[in-house]
């Protein structure tokens, strides 16, 4: 299994990645929105296909990535039949199972946060994702959009705490920067359901919180009840077909410079003694990378800049100071000048 843990800052939401070595099909759940183009360079980078992008319920906190996603990869949407939410591919009822190549999601149903909470849990038992259901020494809150304490109880100790004790925990949030837990620590030490906790003592707790209301709750909830299906398409870079690495780095691919060349400037970034004798580079300009930050307003601003340097690792700063700079139409060149000569591209004038 390949497996990934990431984080949106904003709203302290987990996303997952769960792919099937062998196949290269993947799953994805609880996408935040504004975090698509990290996880689709991120599925890039793997070699992976996506299938499906699910969430596990119907977020208060962010807009889910799942419709962007779906255009994009052509993925199916999943999410809990009681959520009602349109654009959904495929309902989800408990019981249900999300198979990706040799492996599979089991669908636990576990209301009490939401009614449409899910919790999927890896075929061998081995991984549960609890969403809001379960977190990390805590639970998600029960007091608002169908918030229940007394299914929250029953939900939690019939359909996670129930998995073995090895099961790793994996929430949809955590506020303190934990990642994970096991089904033996939350019973031995949650502060709200563990050490033996009564119902009556879990839902006396729930009822005494006092908690604000979501800051996003007005813009996340009608946009997940559409699957996170924007007014209109989020704006792309309509100068290049740029990519966005996983490192956060735009780049553009070498053959499509070198079919471009009049139309965009080519910003030479090594230093002088890494270049061949004799060689020729269509470039429109050669500036150090150590001198590009006093050197900037040599730049010219009427066309696309495109950094390049011997492998495209040193050209991905010079994207940063020419974008700090107030450069909006700026990438690296993938690959830098290596990549351009395995591609065979013409490298004299």
């Amino acid at each position: 299994m390949i497996f990934r843990q990431l984080f949106d800052s904003s709203s302290s939401t987990y996303t997952y990645l769960i792919a099937d070595h062998n196949s290269r099909e993947v799953v994805i759940i609880d996408p935040v929105f504004e975090q698509t183009i990290r996880d689709l360079a991120l599925i890039r980078e793997l070699d992976l296909k996506l299938r499906y992008a699910v969430d596990t319920h119907c977020h208060a906190d962010h807009v889910t990535g799942a419709w962007i996603l779906k255009e994009k990869t052509g993925c199916q949407i999943s999410a809990s039949k009681k959520i009602g939410a349109a654009n959904v591919d495929i309902k989800l009822v408990h019981g249900d199972q999300i198979r990706f190549g040799d492996q599979y999601l089991e669908v636990r149903e576990t209301p009490g946060h939401t009614d449409g909470c899910l919790t999927y849990v890896t075929h061998n038992q081995s991984h549960a994702f609890t969403g809001d259901a379960l977190l990390i020494r805590g639970c998600g809150r029960s007091d608002f959009q169908q918030g229940n304490a007394n299914t929250l109880f029953d939900s939690i100790n019939d359909q996670i705490l129930s998995l073995p004790a090895s099961c790793l925990i994996y929430p949809g949030h955590d506020y303190n920067g934990r990642t994970v837990s096991s089904v033996e620590e939350e019973k031995k030490y949650n502060a709200r359901i563990g050490g033996n906790a009564s119902r009556k003592d879990f839902v006396g707790y729930m009822s005494a919180m006092r908690l604000p209301h979501p800051k996003h709750i007005d813009v996340a909830l009608p946009a997940n009840m559409t699957s996170g299906k924007p007014e209109s398409m989020p704006a792309e870079p309509d100068w290049a077909p740029v990519k966005t690495t996983f490192a956060g780095v735009m780049e553009v691919e070498s053959t499509w410079v070198a079919e471009h060349l009049p139309n965009v400037y080519l910003l030479d970034v090594r230093e002088a003694e890494e270049r061949i004798p004799g060689e020729k580079v269509n470039t429109n300009a050669s500036i150090p990378l150590g001198q590009l930050q006093d050197r900037v307003s040599e730049v010219p601003s009427d066309k696309p800049i495109m950094a390049i340097c011997r492998s495209g690792r040193r050209s991905a700063m010079a994207v940063n100071i020419l974008r700090q700079a107030g450069y909006e139409k700026v990438a690296s060149v993938a690959g830098g000048i290596l990549g351009w000569k395995d591609e065979g591209l013409p490298i004299g004038k």
